[in-house]
């Protein structure tokens, strides 16, 4: 069994100076990054690689190369640096009256269409818990979940949801957005398989909506002619406008894109293109500020006439 490292001899300095290093490619720049005299943070470096028994960097003409040990120290010093400004953020959130941080981490049908009115809302009425919200695609926000990193996801439907709790989040839509002269341009709902021998624009590897056209290509029998792949329903647009291709994408989410691109969308005839994004938490006890939170999500949103929470307390009060 290997001995323990002695942590007491990994000074936060030199922790940052090796990321930095790594960053930057040069020990010199990693050193006026961090204010210190050049020969003094080749000790601390030296020292440190002393203390781990293992070299982290390879030195070259033109400055220094990570080795396999020092990948694996950045990764990991890298996560102790952003940890610890966490805590410091958090820690004077809380002396300004900030109780909790929740962690909500969500695809971008989600954020697009549903989750800014709901997260202002929340904040309004609940101003001592600051909500961090992350964009990912679907299997981004699952690992995210099942890797601690979130506290509340929110994704589409169809991927592994073993050791989570799930609720339906919303319903949406999902149309062919296509150039405006294009042979496909209708009205009538179009089977997607009768759109393969098409071009096609879609997100990137990962994406709960590229895995269903692909798992529907592949029941069709023909090949999804994927031509460019990108992260944002915007970039999707932009390409699709350039008739490069055409695409699949959430209605509501992209019709003012739609419209401002003069391009045209035309729905879908499959079943799955009425779909549910979820919203989840990893199995287990929860804090209650976090169920307390998913519950507001998951709940039907109010009508513009209906009165908020702090609404409801200020008649209250006057009454």
């Amino acid at each position: 069994m290997a001995a323990p490292y002695n942590l007491a001899r990994f000074d936060l300095v030199s922790i940052r100076l090796a990321v930095d290093c790594a960053r930057l490619g040069s020990l010199s720049a990693a050193a006026l990054q961090s204010h210190l005299a050049l020969a003094a943070a080749s000790r601390r470096l030296r020292e440190l690689e002393k203390a781990l028994g293992d070299p982290l960097f390879e030195r070259h003409g033109r400055g220094v190369r990570p080795t396999a040990a020092g990948h694996v120290f950045v990764r990991c010093g890298l996560t102790l640096l952003q940890n610890l400004e966490q805590m410091a953020g958090e820690l004077s959130d809380l002396r300004q009256g900030v109780a909790r941080h929740i962690r909500v981490c969500a695809n971008t049908a989600a954020i697009n269409q549903f989750l800014p009115p709901l997260l202002a809302r929340y904040a309004s009425e609940q101003q001592q818990v600051r909500v961090d919200l992350e964009e990912q695609l679907s299997s981004g926000v699952v690992t995210a979940l099942n890797e601690g990193r979130a506290d509340i996801g929110v994704f589409a439907e169809g991927g592994d949801t073993r050791g989570l709790d799930c609720q339906l989040f919303r319903h949406d839509e999902l149309v062919l957005v296509l150039p405006a002269r294009h042979r496909l341009v209708g009205r009538r709902p179009l089977a997607f398989s009768d759109a393969l021998d098409e071009d096609w624009i879609t997100l990137s590897d990962g994406a709960a909506l590229l895995l269903r056209q692909q798992q529907t290509a592949l029941a069709a029998g023909k090949p999804l002619r994927i031509r460019m792949q990108v992260r944002s329903f915007d970039a999707v647009c932009h390409l699709v406008a350039s008739g490069l291709g055409i695409a699949v994408l959430p209605k509501n989410a992209v019709l003012p894109i739609v419209r401002s691109m003069d391009l045209r969308w035309r729905p879908l005839a499959d079943a799955w293109a009425s779909r549910s994004l979820l919203a989840a938490t990893r199995s287990g006890p929860q804090d209650p500020m976090v169920q307390a939170l998913l519950a507001f999500l998951v709940a039907p949103s109010p009508s513009p006439d209906e009165p908020t929470q702090n609404t409801k307390a200020r008649r209250l009060k006057e009454q």
